[in-house]
């Protein structure tokens, strides 16, 4: 019997690619037991590192500091690098970068398929890649490594080998973070398979589960988001129908959920770079499998509809108080994907500012939380760090529950005739017009 506690894998040498909110923590971890290098293609990234900056939040700097002094002293620790030399030295490389969706919203690989053109470029007899970027079932093998192979020359499953082993890292919680989720794996062969389960295993407190393939592995990450979506789109469409009869949504989740086996999931806006990404690949692999799937595309058109819904409804709200809508002004609060996390990647909350604009009003957005260079270089907005009290605004819209939020003067807006809408039903309903 292993004891977890101690476990660690003879001569394996990592190289995590990819720091962002899956690669940071994922490298910090292994640095504790292994040799490390964590590498980014960004420059300022890997310097804002080396000086135990993380403009994600999700990384403990503590641990961060601990595990680069550690490798400054000895064998083990991290070093950070953006130099591809330096990834030779190791014969484990571990692949988190982004794989979004284009303007078409079809699985745009880029970003994988160069990580795979570097790592080609420094394979060696024996490497092992390990792809943990979510994608639909059969890419790894069936457009990573061709790509592995012609740049390296080597022979997949002879020469080298792969796994697959989906990030479950949720950005924002405290609570549930890497080592205490449990993690699928998988490998190309059986004993490869079994060298990854026991890499992860020997970090991972919450254990593993080694799929029987790849496959399934790649599968199982589509699916567990597929299933958010179309549950929350159905909280979605709920709300629109709810809206229409005159009824609160939430208040209809709370008399349903009194039924031991009622499942409350809260209608929103859901974007981030897992829910309101995966089902796109899981879709376009079944459509080119000749399946045009029906259920998990009509919930992402609910989803996708409810920043119009939003902005449509506050506009409405504004009729009801008399407010002239051409030229008023709008005070959008949040803009990243969800709560108490700096995350911007596919904000809904940026349709809302685009209806509300196209309806003639000047809309600013304040976010205590967003990187305004971020928002800047990737939205092309302005945020607010802070609110102008002196400005009278006609309409509020609370687009993400930050905890700072909470004490803000609400009171003091509605008592000029604001309308105040709450897309997440997290104010005191007194104080809002309207919620979903």
């Amino acid at each position: 019997m292993l004891d977890e506690n101690n476990l660690v894998i003879e001569n394996a040498k990592i190289a995590v690619i990819g720091l962002g909110y899956v690669g940071l923590p994922l490298a910090i971890e292994f640095g504790k037991k292994y040799d490390v290098l964590g590498f980014d293609i960004n420059q300022q990234r890997v310097e804002d590192l080396r000086e135990i900056k993380d403009r994600t939040l999700e990384a403990n700097l503590s641990a961060l500091a601990e595990v680069v002094a550690l490798k400054q002293k000895g064998t083990i620790g991290l070093q950070l690098s953006y130099e591809v030399e330096d990834l030779r030295q190791y014969n484990t490389y571990i692949v988190t970068v982004p794989t979004p969706i284009d303007q078409f919203k079809a699985p745009d690989l880029r970003p994988l398929l160069r990580a795979s053109e570097m790592l080609g470029a420094v394979l060696k007899a024996g490497d092992i890649v390990v792809y943990e970027s979510t994608v639909y079932p059969g890419c790894t093998e069936e457009d990573c490594v061709p790509v592995l192979e012609k740049v390296s020359g080597l022979v997949y499953n002879r020469d080298f080998f792969v796994g697959y082993s989906p990030e479950r890292i949720n950005p924002g919680d405290k609570i549930n973070k890497l080592t205490t989720i449990k993690k699928v794996t998988s490998g190309s062969t059986p004993a490869i398979a079994s060298r990854i389960d026991d890499l992860y295993r020997s970090i991972i407190v919450a254990g593993t589960h080694k799929a029987p393939s790849i496959k399934v592995a790649e599968a199982a990450k589509a699916i567990e988001n597929a299933q958010r979506d179309i549950n929350i789109s159905f909280m979605n469409e709920l709300s629109l129908i709810f809206d229409r009869v005159g009824i609160d949504t939430n208040d209809v989740l709370e008399a349903a959920s009194t039924k031991w086996n009622f499942l409350k999931y809260k209608p929103g806006l859901v974007g981030g770079h897992c829910i309101g990404v995966d089902p796109y690949y899981l879709a376009h692999k079944a459509e080119a499998l000749g399946y045009h799937p029906q259920v998990i595309l009509s919930g992402r058109r609910v989803n996708d509809f409810m920043a119009q819904f939003v902005a449509n409804k506050v506009v409405k709200l504004m009729i009801e108080k008399d407010h002239k809508i051409k030229d008023s002004r709008a005070l959008i609060m949040g803009i990243t994907f969800k709560e108490n996390c700096p995350d911007v990647r596919n904000t809904r909350v940026v349709e809302i500012y685009k209806e509300l604009t196209q309806f003639g009003m000047s809309a600013d957005i304040y976010d205590p939380w967003a990187d305004p260079e971020e928002v800047r270089s990737t939205y092309g907005l302005e945020i607010l760090k802070e609110v102008d009290e002196t400005i009278l605004y006609d309409a509020i819209v609370v687009a993400v529950s930050h905890n700072e939020f909470l004490h803000f003067d609400f009171k003091r807006y509605k008592s000029r005739n604001t309308v105040i809408y709450d897309t997440k039903a997290f104010l005191n309903r007194d104080l809002v017009d309207g919620r979903l």
